[in-house]
């Protein structure tokens, strides 16, 4: 998710939008572009790069749409999937800008002379699969997408996950208030996490708003993505939640777009695209590992680590692809069981560790009915403890207690 307006994280709409401002010097020398990409040095890229570059790696960039014809992007475009089906398309000026900037992310090599030049992704051997979900915000049929947007990213994921994907880029989301669970959402993510798929999605960018959850984020098995900023610190737009599970980039990051200029954006979509880059690098070093090893070594290595070893503004901390290459070499891979389906009422697992607001808890009921079961659990199962332990009064006044409900 790509930071636009003050407005997102109202709705699902609202949550794919990007601040873009075209780099002055960009479209006449665009090696002004490498040099502003400060996100490889942050993530150790060049270090990583010794090890893996992505080689063998398919990642499926389920998004509006990438343009294969970008020069950082060059023969590294598989033949995709539009699961949409209208909508702007290739020449017009709303299409695929979001996913292409995501797309050359992740697997960019730049072009001109030794590929000096244009944006060169975390994992540039890779080769991208493009499912088109969304549409852009701008183009003019967005509102009827919407309707099928449902459908179109759970189909997507099975989609990719049977098409070749070793990781799923989901650099979208829907953290409005009536943002909730679904079983298609969470079938196609089992799904793909049992053919040991690797899925990474936006934590969201609702930090600035009410920080409702965002899904699919919070879906069990996903490495959720924070962002930070420049110097490691959370960006103040990112969501605040349990599932947070590493961060990366998300602020003055440079994205490619279909019309040949270069921008500077920021969200946790960027951080969402990095992360699924290092998940590449990993998978095409050591193809065995499974989703949930993945996840855990990314979130065991990372630095800029939270007082505690980890918080919900983001996760564990910066991701960082060479550490995560490093401690894979001391894995055997194996088998998972399959991730616990959430529940189907509004909230699922533990649940935040967060004070209740009203802003919070607009939705409905929402993840503050989690919050509030646990509370009164804990009350009554307290009340049974001091009740049982207690001196005893008699016969009867034993059988009354001993049946108290937890």
């Amino acid at each position: 998710m790509v930071r636009r307006s003050a407005a997102l994280g109202r709705t699902a709409a609202a949550l794919l939008g990007a601040l873009l401002a075209v780099l002055p010097a960009a479209s006449a020398r665009a090696d002004s572009v490498r040099d502003a990409e400060w996100t490889l040095d942050a993530l150790h890229a060049h270090d990583a790069w010794r090890t893996s570059q992505g080689a063998g790696v398919t990642v499926a960039v389920l998004d509006t749409g990438v343009d294969g014809t970008h020069p950082d992007l060059a023969g590294q475009v598989l033949p995709g999937n539009d699961l949409i089906g209208f909508g702007s398309g290739p020449g017009d000026s709303t299409w695929a800008k979001h996913g292409t900037g995501m797309a050359a992310i992740i697997a960019g090599h730049g072009h001109g002379p030794g590929y000096s030049q244009g944006v060169l992704g975390i994992a540039p051997r890779a080769k991208i699969l493009p499912v088109r979900v969304i549409l852009e915000e701008k183009d003019p049929r967005r509102d009827e997408a919407r309707s099928s947007r449902g459908k179109a990213v759970p189909d997507g994921i099975r989609w990719a996950a049977d098409h070749g994907a070793g990781v799923i880029n989901l650099s979208l989301g829907d953290d409005s208030a009536t943002a909730a669970p679904t079983a298609d959402y969470d079938n196609a993510i089992q799904y793909a996490l049992g053919k040991g798929v690797v899925v990474v999605a936006s934590a969201g960018n609702g930090g600035e708003q009410a920080d409702r959850a965002s899904y699919p984020a919070a879906y069990p098995g996903v490495i959720a993505v924070a962002a930070v900023d420049r110097v490691g610190a959370h960006a103040s737009f990112s969501t605040r939640r349990w599932y947070a599970s590493v961060s990366a980039p998300g602020v003055d990051v440079i994205l490619a777009d279909p019309n040949r200029k270069y921008y500077e954006g920021w969200g946790t979509s960027p951080a969402s695209a990095y992360v699924s880059g290092a998940v590449a690098l990993i998978r095409s070093a050591y193809p065995k590992l499974s989703p949930a090893q993945i996840k855990q070594l990314l979130e065991s290595t990372t630095r800029e680590r939270p007082a505690g070893g980890r918080s919900d503004a983001v996760g564990t901390g910066l991701v960082d692809p060479a550490a995560a290459l490093k401690a894979a070499a001391k894995l055997e891979p194996r088998a998972e069981a399959p991730t616990p389906a959430p529940s189907a009422r509004r909230y699922f697992g533990a649940g935040p560790t967060i004070t209740l607001s009203p802003a919070a808890d607009s939705g409905g009921l929402g993840d503050g009915v989690a919050v509030t079961c646990a509370l009164l659990g804990g009350v009554l199962v307290g009340a049974a403890a001091l009740l049982w332990f207690r001196p005893r009064l008699g016969r009867s006044r034993r059988r009354a207690t001993h049946g108290i409900p937890t």
